[in-house]
């Protein structure tokens, strides 16, 4: 066997081709719009497979140097931790509280049926936690992220079941969302419920996905080019900022004894500064100002997405295929039980426990697509669904807030939970 070690600057430049390999394709390929693959996504996947013909062909094993990789992992997290904003919370009102409730309770089973599987076949338990909502809810930035973890934990090629359970929730949760809202309006509704609204439509709102909770968010912004580079390097700073005294925070919560994934101290510190730099104000032009203006949550957004691009393009060509072999009924198993799950759950728990209308049936399709995939899949499925009959706001209002602010702030709670319950007992 021979071994081809690539250093950190050949691994970032090749995750960088695989992103802007993956960019051609998502453009010309419309299965790969059509379910909302993430560009690094598709792109890393083809050379994760040039890996695997190296390895079982010609003998030889590609190494990446992931040092690199894990900085941008980081990145993405604490600008997730910026997002987490309560006073949104307060706003949402009785619908966003329900839908927080669902997203813990579906979070806490696609870990504890994994788990009750893989002792049933008698194999890891910690592959059910890689192929639960590490990777359905989490998708791939929380498979990426808790990868080492498990690794750590003793689960050889974690990365690599994480990624593929991952990419199957992803594409599973654009095919279920859709079809289910569309049986729930036909059998659970009333011709009455189905009726366009009177009101004014944009049609063209179904189609937005943003990763901004607030409509305002949405806003086009006219600047200068050097306005807009100060802008893009205030958000860097601040990510970077956070990431650095992050790291002392995870130095602290690592010497509890408890488990937590690399970026849970900047994570954690972010949302932190989110919700408290707005009790702090600060002198400019002889004017007191409110320091939460310092914070331009458009570009920490912008910045971690980019981040995660990359981090995500890096992951992809990392990942050795061939691992799988020997996982393949198991894995199956689980991540077939899971999107069953998530249907059941959908029609028989979230729909009634949201309403009964019109709003829910398109919520369903909604938490089926960032329930096994990712907030851009939740978004296309409720838009689908709302191009056939009609365009309705609090979805579209609810379902951003909880993907980009709560989502992966909760499952990371939970899966630390889970995790260091599997440590005890092992």
């Amino acid at each position: 066997m021979i071994n081809v070690e690539l250093d950190i600057i050949q691994t970032a430049g090749i995750g960088a081709l695989a992103l802007i390999v993956g960019m051609f394709l998502t453009r010309r390929v419309n299965f790969l719009q059509k379910f909302c693959v993430p560009s690094p996504v598709s792109g890393g996947i083809i050379f994760s497979l040039i890996t695997l013909i190296l390895y079982g062909w010609f003998d030889v094993e590609v190494s990446f140097d992931g040092t690199l990789k894990d900085v941008f992992m980081v990145a993405f997290f604490t600008s997730v931790g910026f997002q987490s904003d309560l006073k949104v919370l307060k706003r949402g009102g009785k619908l966003l509280i329900i839908m927080l409730v669902l997203l813990v309770i579906i979070i806490t089973m696609q870990n504890l049926m994994p788990m009750g599987i893989t002792r049933l076949m008698g194999v890891e338990p910690l592959i059910g936690m890689a192929s639960g909502s590490i990777s359905m809810t989490g998708g791939h930035g929380t498979a990426g992220g808790f990868a080492g973890v498990l690794e750590n934990m003793g689960l050889q090629g974690a990365g690599t079941i994480a990624m593929a359970a991952a990419t199957f929730g992803l594409i599973a949760g654009s095919m279920l969302g859709g079809p289910l809202a569309e049986r729930i309006i036909r059998k659970k509704l009333t011709q009455e419920q189905m009726q366009p609204i009177d009101e004014e439509i944009d049609p063209a709102m179904a189609g937005i996905e943003s990763d901004e909770a607030s409509p305002t968010g949405r806003t086009k912004r006219i600047s200068t080019n050097e306005q807009e580079f100060q802008q893009y390097a205030k958000a860097f700073y601040c990510i970077i900022l956070v990431m650095g005294a992050g790291t002392l925070l995870s130095w602290l919560l690592e010497k509890t004894g408890i488990t937590f994934p690399t970026y849970f101290g900047a994570l954690i510190l972010a949302a932190i500064v989110r919700n408290t730099i707005g009790f702090v104000s600060y002198k400019e032009n002889g004017k007191w100002e409110n320091a939460e203006k310092l914070l331009d949550m458009e570009r920490i957004i912008s910045v971690g997405n980019i981040c995660l691009s990359l981090f995500l393009g890096m992951a992809m060509i990392s990942l050795k295929l061939w691992e799988l072999q020997h996982l393949a009924l198991p894995l199956i198993i689980i991540l077939v039980s899971q999107v069953l799950m998530m249907a059941l759950f959908a029609y028989f728990v979230a729909f009634p426990l949201l309403g009964r209308d019109y709003d829910a049936a398109v919520l369903c399709a909604g938490i089926c697509g960032f329930g096994l995939g990712a907030t851009p899949n939740a978004m296309a499925n409720m838009s689908a669904v709302c191009y056939k009959y009609r365009y309705t706001v609090k979805p579209f209002l609810i379902i951003p807030i909880i993907g980009a602010m709560f989502a992966d702030l909760i499952n990371t709670g939970m899966i630390t939970l889970f995790l260091n319950l599997i440590k005890n007992i092992m």
